[in-house]
């Protein structure tokens, strides 16, 4: 497992999924990959969750896939446990994408993979992550290319993601 610092793409990472497997990111060479912080109790869930099955369904058969992180270090918004989590978000919103281990994206205990991605985009207000629904965009090269606000649509991300997929 790479650390962040000496890391060059996210395909040098290694994380946990919800059932506490490694997954190497490696498998992800290729896809366009929108990684995000997800929590189910947040003003931003329904709007975000909903998009981002859009998407998803949209753009999974062209080599896009959607990386979800739930996090509860945002108003406590993201309290179940992984089980309660895949449940939520695959029976209310239908998700078919991939939902990994809780982690803290801030702080000294943040993921190195979210520790990598905030210091290829960092945000407005520097590099620590502002609430749930933060999103990154990489290419096929595990680059990170923009980094999206909690508040930003998913929707209004399909022209760059279009434009990695060569599709627009």
């Amino acid at each position: 497992m790479a650390a962040a610092s000496s890391a060059t793409s996210v395909y040098d990472f290694t994380v946990k999924d919800a059932s506490g497997k490694d997954v190497d990111l490696s498998t992800y060479k290729g896809k366009v990959l929108l990684i995000v912080n997800v929590a189910s109790q947040c003003g931003l869930t329904n709007s975000n969750y909903t998009e981002l099955a859009q998407l998803y369904e949209k753009y999974k058969d062209q080599g896009f896939e959607i990386l979800a992180f739930p996090c509860n270090q945002f108003g406590g918004q993201e309290p179940g446990t992984n089980e309660e989590i895949v449940q939520f978000a695959c029976t209310r919103f239908k998700a078919e994408y991939p939902i990994f281990d809780k982690v803290d994206v801030n702080g000294n205990n943040a993921a190195p993979l979210y520790k990598f991605l905030k210091s290829s985009k960092g945000g407005l207000f520097g590099d620590s992550i502002k609430w749930n629904f933060s999103k990154f965009l990489v290419d096929k090269e595990g680059r990170v290319v923009d980094r999206y606000a909690p508040t930003t649509s998913p929707l209004s991300i399909e022209k760059d993601i279009k434009k990695l997929l060569g599709s627009s």
